[in-house]
């Protein structure tokens, strides 16, 4: 869940942004570990990991590669709307294909990236899915040939 924006950042001291920095070069570093770098005990670390988890500042996941787990095809997909579109991306969210979604301002209202097992998968989510929501009046695709880099490690402001 995520809360008021300024609340949010008045949390997000140089303690948090070290804390932050540290769990996007590994996170699966220890608390007691990440404590010894930020001059904290490990309780109080755990304390505000949990913290900045409640907030929706970070999520900490494991990131797969698809193609090691039998879904060769990724992709964007650029729709555009008619009417809200709120509606539109919280149909999209529920999607268990679908691991990316954001309203756009430019040629399309949203983006959003699939995964998916193989092409005929890719069209039955386009053609009878996207498509035959309320409100899309058009979709444009476009297939990952190669992942060159994908990272997570910009830090923090």
């Amino acid at each position: 869940m995520v809360k008021n924006r300024n609340h949010r950042a008045a949390e997000i001291d140089d303690v948090n942004k070290a804390i932050i920095e540290l769990l996007q070069q590994d996170g699966r570093r220890s608390f007691a570990s990440i404590g010894k770098e930020v001059g904290l005990s490990e309780a109080a670390v755990r304390h505000r990991v949990h913290r900045l988890q409640e907030l929706g500042v970070i999520q900490i996941v494991a990131v797969t590669n698809p193609l090691e787990l039998g879904f060769p095809r990724q992709a964007m997909i650029g729709i555009k709307v008619e009417g809200a579109l709120e509606p539109v991306a919280a149909e999209l969210e529920a999607y268990d294909e679908v691991d990316y979604v954001v309203i756009t301002a430019g040629a399309f209202d949203l983006l959003v990236e699939v995964v998916c097992e193989d092409d005929d998968h890719l069209l039955e989510i386009i053609s009878q899915r996207i498509r035959t929501l309320p409100g899309v009046v058009g979709t444009e695709t476009f297939m990952y040939l190669s992942l060159r880099k994908q990272t997570y490690t910009w830090g923090v402001r």
